[in-house]
């Protein structure tokens, strides 16, 4: 079984990371948190101590980090990742990052002989633990058949979304219809309360009525509509507001490189930021609910 370095075990690549260990592939770990190194290694990967230290002698490397510029800080220049691993090195970068700054860290990697995929999720902390990810993937065709098995291990939907960069295009261009259907869920929710509608059957009748979506269904962002969604949790849990606010940034600056027009994720946007302007940051995104009832 080939030997996977996995790099960055927050609350998505712990449980991603876990994943491949139960799937059988010899894991090297590093995180900048020495007690989620610890946990996996409990579980049976092998600690490393740097991020160089976990990818030396493997034959794949998975990274799921912050943002740009820590993908761009570990991968690029003399000292960077890609200056260290062997030619034919299959590189799986699971970040949420700018478009741009993927194509830029493909373009060193082809220089060195590297095959790299750039390869963002959806499915939250959940779909991680579970492994149903899906997985949108940008680079080359035949590198995706070499690293199938890898993310087989990892996800459910795995889906080729074209050449280099593609892959993060798909997800900010998803994480931006998420992001407006939840803001225009959690506006009606208020209307319909403020009105006095009953929110559990407001929420039902939009369901199975036009107004249905993925939120609806999935994710209600008014507390006790739904027993398991963040919601009904103090909005704890799922996918924090300050990186939907980062990933609607995202959104805005390709938006800015192809000029497009994209009015409703710029709106979106600035009331993600409001909430992150109100200490609300480290809270599941659907408490933008609280914009519309405060």
């Amino acid at each position: 079984m080939q030997t996977i370095a996995f790099i960055g075990l927050g609350h998505m690549g712990l449980p991603m990371a876990r994943n491949l260990l139960k799937a059988g592939f010899n894991l090297k770990v590093f995180d900048l948190v020495q007690a989620s190194v610890d946990e996996l290694a409990k579980e049976g990967a092998q600690a490393a101590s740097s991020a160089a230290d976990a990818a030396l002698g493997a034959d794949s490397v998975v990274t799921m980090l912050p943002a740009s510029r820590h993908v761009e800080g570990l991968y690029l220049g003399d000292s960077g990742l890609l200056s260290a691993l062997k030619p034919g090195t299959l590189v799986l970068e699971c970040s949420t990052i700018a478009p741009e700054s993927a194509r830029k860290v493909h373009k060193a990697a082809a220089e060195r002989g590297i095959e790299l995929l750039d390869a963002p999720v959806s499915g939250g902390t959940a779909g991680a633990a579970a492994g149903t990810l899906t997985f949108m993937i940008g680079g080359e065709a035949a590198v995706l058949d070499k690293a199938r098995p890898v993310f087989e291990a990892m996800g459910k939907n795995i889906f080729h979304a074209g050449p280099d960069g593609a892959g993060q295009v798909a997800k900010v261009c998803n994480n931006q219809v998420l992001a407006v259907q939840m803001i225009a869920t959690a506006e009606a929710m208020a209307l319909g309360v403020a009105n006095g509608l009953d929110p559990a059957v407001l929420a039902e009748i939009m369901r199975q009525s036009s107004g249905g979506n993925w939120t609806l269904e999935k994710y209600n962002p008014w507390p006790g509509v739904m027993e398991n969604a963040p919601a009904s949790k103090g909005y704890s849990g799922g996918f924090m507001a300050e990186l939907m606010a980062k990933d609607l940034g995202l959104a805005q600056e390709a938006a800015q490189v192809t000029a497009s027009s994209t009015p409703m994720g710029a709106l979106a946007l600035q009331l993600y930021r409001l909430l992150l302007k109100q200490g609300k940051g480290q809270k599941d995104f659907s408490v933008v609910q609280q914009l519309f009832v405060e």
